[in-house]
């Protein structure tokens, strides 16, 4: 099996990467310990186009795949 990652791939994993580093990572533990729940976050997610990764273009998602929507999941759940 070839598991080398096309660079569109690569490019969406570092865009997750960079916006668990700018938005979650800073506000983590305070949100842990306040017990918030970052609902406004989830629009920002979407902006990003996070929220849609599996549902096709002509529903207004990314219409990417499986491999893309678990690098996005990995790179958030890292912080």
């Amino acid at each position: 099996m070839n598991f080398k990652t096309s660079e569109t791939q690569d490019m969406i994993r570092q865009a997750a990467k960079d916006f668990a580093a700018k938005y979650i990572k800073p506000y983590v533990m305070d949100w842990d310990e306040s017990q918030h729940f970052p609902v406004e976050l989830f629009k920002k997610m979407g902006e990003q186009g996070f929220m849609g990764v599996l549902v096709p273009v002509e529903y207004g998602g990314s219409g990417l795949g499986y491999f893309e929507y678990s690098a996005v999941v990995d790179e958030i759940a890292q912080v």
